[in-house]
């Protein structure tokens, strides 16, 4: 394990920030640490970065301390550098051993801009450029902060594409409230809650035996006799038209909607263009543990 934590806890006077939490983070993973604000993400990351000292309970690294990098959820430069100062500036603080700057700026997307100023970057490229100033010195556990947070879908893009690629390079724990972004680049997640380690696991394992007993139905014909017969079911619990011709059915349970839905479709004379079970997602997930 890259990350281990032992009854880890935080407090600020009567606010507990952490309580017992017992994390662990395999080499060469990336982890998302999800939960809503407060519930001690930052605390933590900062923790492990060694720029907080905890209350109580032990912090093992594998990698040593020159070899840790955190990225700050708004990474901040003197505007009157350019991009490729910027990260030579890092490498050198770092002490980073034969520093390829152009290459960590190509990696982040940035070779046309090295040479511009960065105070006349987007949100987006100083996200990028934070991610290749703290890459540059070959850090072995990178630390990012909240690093897709208030960015526009192209940002976002850009970052999330950026972390993914970083798997197996380095160890990254990767903290968000964002939901959608934990799920499409992090293989191992931890669920946090003030303060406390709610799950900790593959997304496979948080997500099964979780399944909601519903289906999703796309209709190329009106959706209203269909409707009106599955509300005179008794395995049917609720019908919803979220949009024009699309149906949620939750039904008491899946077999019993795998013996009747096809069939009561039919004789509705529903054209159908597609019918789907709803699997839990990690967002419905999030929010029956957090709630």
């Amino acid at each position: 394990m890259m990350v281990r934590t032992t009854g880890l806890s935080k407090s600020y006077g009567p606010h507990v920030a952490l309580s017992d939490v017992d994390i662990e983070v395999p080499r060469g993973s990336v982890y998302g640490l999800v939960g809503p604000n407060g519930a001690g993400k930052t605390t933590l990351l900062m923790i492990l970065a060694g720029l907080r000292h905890p209350t109580g309970g032990q912090v093992r690294l594998e990698a040593p301390p020159r070899r840790v990098a955190l990225l700050p959820d708004t990474p901040q430069f003197d505007p009157w550098l350019t991009g490729f100062e910027v990260v030579s500036l890092a490498a050198h603080l770092s002490e980073a051993r034969s520093p390829d700057v152009g290459r960590m700026l190509a990696d982040a997307g940035l070779s046309d801009a090295a040479q511009r100023r960065v105070g006349g970057y987007s949100r987006g490229m100083l996200q990028r450029l934070g991610i290749a100033a703290t890459m540059v010195g070959q850090p072995e556990l990178l630390l990012l902060d909240e690093p897709a947070s208030a960015l526009d879908p192209a940002g976002r893009r850009e970052v999330l594409d950026l972390i993914a690629g970083l798997r197996g390079e380095a160890t990254v724990v990767f903290s968000s409230h964002i939901l959608g972004d934990v799920h499409e680049v992090c293989d191992t997640v931890g669920v946090m809650r003030a303060g406390t380690l709610l799950y900790q696991g593959t997304l496979e394992n948080l997500l099964v035996g979780r399944a909601v007993p519903a289906y999703r139905v796309h209709l190329r014909s009106p959706a209203g006799p269909v409707v009106e017969a599955l509300r005179r079911q008794e395995w049917v619990t609720a019908v919803a038209e979220p949009l024009p011709r699309r149906l949620h059915i939750k039904v008491r349970s899946l077999a019993d909607a795998e013996r009747q839905l096809a069939a009561l479709l039919g004789e509705s004379g529903a054209l159908v263009v597609s019918l789907t079970p709803d699997a839990a997602d990690l967002e419905d997930v999030f929010l029956e543990l957090t709630s």
